[in-house]
């Protein structure tokens, strides 16, 4: 039996985020408070989206200073914000830090509590304000996952909170907002987005309905990211990763990710890497380990990918995969920790630190090959330089 969530109304395409005064309305909506940054506000995307709202006579409350891997602070400003206002729910504008704090929000205006008291192993399925997603960038998925992630800043931990009640309810995946990304955010969250589908695809808890919609996510994603970054403009290039994004995100959100998000995070969290790219970091070593736990699986992503022909035997199709992710991370300049300017002393001290939260998030638990505290810690060496 598999159990599955999705978004209820979805509005996907070039010009979605027109439709998303109907939708409000399909959904019985009509105060929204909307929560993102400064640089959306700055670049009027902001403005757009309320005065789209206000032609359709529904009035709108803003919250612009979401930060980058959203803290506890800034989600405690952004609910101060909600609570000066009457609104029946709340709007994520932006890339995945905005989207995690309108979700965390959603969640504390109804019930209360803190971020730390919500992170896994709780489960929060009973839902908050309802939550509308609206993308702009192609990689985090946040707009079809049911998890958000919210760092403490006093303990320097990437919190891990899930459950149904933080997947939209209305998701606005407009690739047209994503014509305008500078290169390197458009590489990092392309391969955030290609990690969740392979992770989604060999994950423990995978599903033959998470299968398709990770096979597919790979299939449009390695083909398309490398045109997005060279031509920006390439509308079709765009559409194509937006779209894999999205299904990469409903796939991971029902089959879970594993041990690179696992490791993902406490990089984040301790060296404020963004997600998409430390992710990036991580992906090629991290499956060179894990292919004897899936061999068949990982075959499969390098024949979908296209990597290797459709007969390929499974052994080579895997050194055809890893040698493949190694050859695009240089293509897309994506370095390690070490070239990017991590201090090694530091990274060295937090080695221990860092596989034991990698461990507590859950998601090594859900690799095909499960790691031991030692061994992310060795994993960690050897992606450094």
């Amino acid at each position: 039996m598999t159990a599955l969530y999705l978004p209820s109304l979805v509005r996907i395409g070039g010009g979605a985020l027109n439709e998303l005064p109907a939708a409000l309305k399909q959904a019985g909506l009509s105060a929204p408070f909307i929560i993102t940054d400064g640089f959306m506000a700055k670049s009027g995307l902001l403005d757009r989206v309320q005065t789209l709202l206000a032609e359709a006579d529904i009035q709108s409350g803003a919250f612009p200073d979401a930060v980058p891997d959203p803290t506890v602070t800034s989600v405690e400003a952004a609910l101060a914000a909600l609570k000066r206002g009457v609104y029946d729910c709340v709007i994520g504008l932006g890339g995945g830090s905005p989207i995690d704090t309108a979700k965390m929000v959603a969640v504390l205006a109804k019930h209360g509590g803190t971020p730390s008291h919500l992170k896994v192993p709780h489960v929060q399925d009973e839902a908050g304000l309802p939550i509308i997603a609206i993308p702009t960038t192609a990689g985090t998925g946040s707009e079809a996952t049911r998890v958000t992630v919210i760092t403490d800043e006093k303990t320097d931990e990437k919190m891990l909170c899930a459950g149904y009640a933080y997947l939209p309810h209305i998701a606005i995946v407009d690739y047209e907002l994503t014509l305008t990304m500078p290169r390197r955010l458009t590489a990092d969250t392309g391969i955030d987005a290609l990690t969740h589908a392979m992770e989604a695809y060999v994950s423990k808890r995978a599903s033959p309905f998470t299968d398709a919609l990770a096979l597919a996510a790979m299939k449009r994603i390695w083909h398309a990211l490398p045109i997005a970054c060279k031509d920006p403009s390439s509308r079709e290039a765009r559409e194509q990763v937006m779209q894999g994004a999205f299904e990469a995100g409903m796939a991971f959100s029902n089959a879970s990710v594993a041990l690179v998000h696992g490791m993902s995070r406490p990089i984040g969290a301790h060296f404020h890497v963004a997600h998409g790219l430390s992710n990036a970091m991580l992906l090629p070593e991290i499956t060179a380990w894990s292919v004897t736990g899936a061999q068949s699986r990982y075959a499969t992503c390098a024949r979908v990918m296209g990597i290797v022909p459709p007969d390929a035997e499974d052994g080579a199709a895997c050194t055809a995969l890893v040698a493949a992710l190694r050859e695009r991370n240089r293509e897309l300049d994506v370095p390690s920790p070490s070239s990017y300017g991590l201090q090694e002393s530091r990274w060295n001290d937090l080695l221990t630190l860092m596989a034991e939260q990698a461990l507590a998030s859950g998601s090594p638990a859900n690799n095909p090959r499960v790691p031991s505290h030692t061994e992310i810690v060795d994993l960690y060496r050897k992606v450094w330089a």
